[in-house]
């Protein structure tokens, strides 16, 4: 009898968890419209804010020292461009229709099978990046206040679980105070190399480890930009945000719609 009570407890725990839209935030399943409630600006500062990780940084700092300053711009010129047009149509349909990317590829005929295999690549890339992204700020925080590496990575995964468990709700409302202070952080660099009057002629020309001769070089391109295109899934967590835009209704919704949709879909 003990038992059954504290099976049907744990149910009814459980179904309300289910019922609470807020907890949820319509994970897997489609995006209702009273959901869509929030400004095509909020949605897409949300979704930008997902973009804003220390990794890019190191990647693309990785690819320029490797391959050169001249190999290394072409190649995520040509990346760029190659996400821009594959993440066009998924972003467009995504925030249209109010699917994430696991229902999108359900939809485009890849079945059950095809989209939980398409789940299980976004999940391994989610996961792979929030490593390093904990591993990179774990290390400051080890410099700066001397906090042990491994209380590093426990308190950035036990920081990150309160605002995953509320989806979009909660991740929406941190981006909005902490968006500002990471532009002014990540801005405070680049204004100091002006200020100091450093001299980037060196890494315009740096030819990497790997390039042999001056001039682009095709093969050095080719694995530049396949490093790049590593970053292609990036798109799923995108369309995770996109999908709560609100249909728009006016000229001036449509026009706010399209500048958050290809700025933090397709554009990130």
């Amino acid at each position: 009898m003990n038992r059954m009570g504290y099976v049907t407890g744990v149910r009814r725990t459980y179904n309300q968890w289910v019922a609470n839209e807020t907890l949820e935030d319509f994970a897997l399943r489609y995006t209702a419209r009273r959901a869509r409630k929030w400004s095509s600006w909020r949605v897409g500062n949300t979704a930008i804010g997902s973009i804003s990780f220390l990794a890019l940084e190191t990647i693309g700092g990785a690819v320029t020292l490797a391959y050169g300053f001249d190999n290394a711009l072409a190649a995520i010129l040509l990346a760029g461009a190659i996400l821009f047009l594959t993440g066009l149509p998924i972003s467009y349909h995504a925030a249209r229709t109010g699917v994430d990317i696991d229902l999108l590829t359900r939809g485009a005929g890849f079945g059950y099978l095809g989209s939980t295999i398409t789940s299980l690549i976004y999940a391994g890339f989610t996961f792979i990046f929030f490593a390093l992204e904990a591993a990179i700020l774990s290390q400051a925080l080890e410099i700066c206040f001397g906090l042990p590496i491994g209380f590093g990575y426990l308190l950035n995964a036990l920081l990150v679980i309160p605002l995953v468990t509320h989806g979009f709700t909660r991740i929406g409302a941190f981006q909005m105070w902490s968006q500002p202070i990471w532009l002014v952080l990540h801005m405070i660099p680049f204004l100091a190399l002006a200020w100091v009057g450093t001299d980037l002629a060196p890494w315009a020309e740096h030819i990497g480890r790997f390039e042999t001769s001056d001039g682009l070089d095709i093969v050095l391109v080719a694995s530049a930009t396949g490093i790049v295109l590593s970053l292609s899934a990036q798109i799923g967590e995108q369309v995770d945000f996109l999908r709560f835009l609100p249909e728009p209704s006016t000229r001036g919704e449509r026009r706010s719609w399209w500048i958050a949709l290809i700025a933090a879909g397709p554009g990130w």
